[in-house]
């Protein structure tokens, strides 16, 4: 096991004893993060994107990485989240392996991985870090936090325990808590995993490691990151050649559809720590914004201070469906504050705002533009 961490990640210490909010314990704990565009004469140009639960810091190419990030297309000069105005940071989430501490890490109280011996992770343990690091970096306001996805969970969550952190937000396909279709499938993921026979319950190594486990978790995940009306503009029942049989193995791959799961689960293989996974995963499915109010997530939301939100969703999202996007924009509007809702029609899924940036780029630009 090993962490993957960019070449110009940098990093921001936490505090030698970081408490989390289920009652563990880190040390000697960090947080990678990266940055894009220049700081201003005010320091008054801020924007925290907060990236979900498989990318790095490295959201966009820059001089000292020209290698293209996992939101190119919309952070950049001259782009939506334009460099050429903003200062951007970018936070790799705690319990990640792409920098910040996580399972992959060393524990500092025995000079190995942390592995299962990492604290049970929340949502909010991530937002605390994420506050942590922009306050180590000399900033007290923001002007802008952007979530997708589990980044929007992180950024609500960071709203409600650092109320006056920042006043306008962006939360990018969201919700206030995981409904238990996206529970299913997360725990599935999760089984998978923990079933592989090379899991050890958490001692693989890069000789024994749980590829099986790991291949199924990332196909039922890529399956919810798409559309049905996706798949079928893209395979529809197509096979790989007209024989009808390509896979030897018996019940072996037959259509297009299942050749591209396969391919894209083994490009994801070796590039995320399996344990991480299954605690980034986890902290997804115990997120509940409404926690302190009896599971009243309305509540929370007219709670936080906040005077302009973009929410934006996809019609075909299956993960984090549209009504839960409108759900926030209505609670924040119950906050005093004005909010733009935009239900897309974007065929794609729940991956959308990854891939069709020109949907959701331009709303992404006016909002911003008018800050």
């Amino acid at each position: 096991m090993r962490e993957f961490i960019p070449i110009t990640t940098r990093f921001i210490n936490l505090p030698n004893e970081f408490t989390m909010k289920r009652g563990g314990v880190i040390k000697g704990a960090r947080i990678a993060y990266e940055v894009f565009g220049q700081l201003n004469a005010q320091h008054n140009n801020v924007i925290l994107i907060l990236a979900g639960l498989s990318p790095d810091a490295h959201a966009a190419s820059h001089a000292d990485d020209p290698t293209p990030g996992w939101w190119e297309n919309m952070l950049g000069s001259g782009k939506p989240i334009d460099t050429d105005r903003w200062y951007v940071i970018c936070i790799n989430p705690l319990g990640s392996c792409k920098g910040s501490t996580g399972p992959a890490s060393v524990n500092p109280n025995t000079g190995k991985p942390y592995r299962l011996d990492f604290p049970e992770l929340s949502i909010e343990d991530m937002a605390d870090a994420a506050a942590f690091t922009v306050f180590a970096l000399g900033f007290e306001y923001l002007s802008c936090v952007v979530g997708a996805s589990m980044g929007s969970m992180v950024a609500l969550a960071l709203l409600y325990r650092y109320p006056y952190l920042a006043r306008n937000h962006i939360n990018i396909s969201g919700a206030v808590h995981s409904l238990p279709f996206s529970i299913a499938i997360r725990s599935l993921q999760r089984e998978a995993i923990r079933l592989d026979p090379n899991w050890r319950k958490g001692q693989y190594d890069e000789e024994n490691y749980p590829i099986d486990g790991m291949l199924i978790a990332r196909k039922l995940g890529m399956i919810t990151y798409r559309s049905a009306q996706e798949w079928d503009s893209r395979f529809g029942r197509n096979y790989l050649n007209s024989s009808h049989h390509v896979d030897e193995k018996p019940f072996g791959l037959e259509f297009e559809v299942e050749s591209y799961l396969e391919c894209h689960a083994h490009r994801f293989l070796r590039t995320f720590d399996p344990n991480s996974y299954l605690y980034l995963s986890r902290s997804m499915d115990w997120f509940d914004l409404g926690e302190s109010y009896g599971n009243a997530a309305a509540e929370a939301l007219s709670r936080l201070y906040i005077e302009k939100a973009l929410v934006i969703g996809v019609q075909t999202d299956i993960l984090f469906p549209l009504w839960q996007q409108q759900q926030i924009a209505e609670g924040l509007s119950a906050s005093g504050a004005n909010v733009q809702f935009l239900p897309l029609e974007s065929p794609i899924g729940h991956d959308a705002f990854l891939v069709d940036i020109d949907r959701f780029g331009p709303p992404v630009a006016t909002f911003l533009a008018k800050l």
